[in-house]
């Protein structure tokens, strides 16, 4: 295994870094996450969708890029260190399961076009394991309720998990909106009542599931990364007794740990985004071990950052709260810890 990306992948790195902190800067970020009632800027999003990101793991015929889980985890760091809001994550996996569905080759170029936004409603709430009532298409009608299904507001379509297989579903939905810990997400209950078809088996969700590991774990990464970035700033400007407080033992310790959270986290997400894209027999594995370190890692790291911060740590005006609002809300999506420990038992033959 290489531990080092190509330089195309370093090259993707960079321009996505540099392309965030012009067009989606955490102050417009901040006024749209307060503001903004769809969760996300339009113009922003249309931007996104230009730089091919919605589309990224989505084959050229199907209007994406063609690239792979490194790639993705790549993008999904610098979206997450960024905290940028809106269904991108949510975006990216939809596109990806519907291309390889089949079959929607118009909806799906509008998706990677940012023209139609496409989420996935699961089976069950990533957040409280309430299951939905029972979903099912029966002659061409989709009957059912979904809980905690992602930008439902705004989708024109959802892939919809039922008894049958992944079932497409085109708008307007009845949605109710639910409460979010995290400003820059979107949560909704929906009652379907939908015409509706069946486009491919549950077995395509195991892809997604994987992939929707190694990206979240990614944004989780990101995340942690910006709040030790902003961590070591402060604590270097910060006097007590006449001296930067980084300088004191103990708090070079949990910075030192920090670190070590931050890099292992790094280690695991990368290597699964290599599992998965080599089709490597311990994909699974790697993919589960890695959204749930990251998930317990980003917790303690953002949760250090806004105690090194002091007093000011917990004010609104100080931008750590919505990373560790988002360290929260991401620690949940894709499989949550406990869902990913599970998986990777099962995995390793425990």
């Amino acid at each position: 295994m290489k531990f080092e990306l190509s330089e195309d992948q370093e090259l993707l790195r960079r321009a996505t870094r540099d392309f965030l902190a012009g067009a989606c800067p955490m102050e417009k970020s901040r006024h749209v996450m307060e503001h903004e009632l769809r969760g996300f800027d339009s113009a922003q999003w249309t931007q996104i969708a230009e730089q091919g990101y919605l589309g990224l793991v989505v084959p050229p015929a199907g209007g994406g890029q063609g690239l792979g889980p490194i790639e993705l985890a790549i993008v999904s760091e610098e979206l997450g260190r960024a905290c940028l809001p809106g269904p991108h994550l949510d975006v990216m996996l939809a596109a990806d399961l519907l291309a390889r569905a089949g079959g929607q080759d118009a909806l799906l170029k509008d998706v990677c076009a940012g023209k139609a936004i496409v989420t996935i409603a699961r089976d069950d709430s990533p957040f409280n394991g309430t299951t939905a009532a029972v979903t099912r298409v029966e002659h061409g009608t989709l009957r059912g309720r979904k809980f905690f299904v992602p930008f439902a507001a705004e989708a024109q379509a959802l892939l919809v998990t039922t008894p049958d297989g992944v079932a497409l579903a085109r708008g307007p939905f009845e949605v109710t909106a639910l409460p979010t810990l995290d400003p820059g997400q979107r949560y909704g209950v929906v009652q379907l009542e939908q015409a509706a078809q069946v486009v491919g088996p549950a077995a395509l969700l195991e892809h997604t599931d994987r992939l929707g590991a190694v990206a979240a774990g990614a944004m989780l990464l990101g995340v942690m990364t910006r709040c030790l970035e902003m961590t070591l700033e402060y604590v270097g400007t910060r006097q007590a007794f006449k001296k930067p407080i980084g300088s004191f033992q103990a708090l070079q310790h949990r910075m030192a740990d920090m670190l070590l959270r931050t890099e292992s986290t790094r280690s695991a997400v990368y290597r699964a985004a290599w599992c998965l894209d080599a089709g490597d027999a311990e994909a699974p594995l790697a993919c589960a071990a890695a959204k749930a370190y990251a998930g317990d890692a980003a917790r303690l790291v953002c949760g250090e950052a806004i105690q090194m911060h002091g007093g000011i740590g917990f004010t609104w005006e100080l931008d750590l709260h919505f990373y560790f609002k988002r360290a929260k809300t991401l620690e949940q999506q894709y499989g949550s810890t406990e869902t990913q420990l599970a998986r990777a038992a099962d995995a390793a033959g425990f």
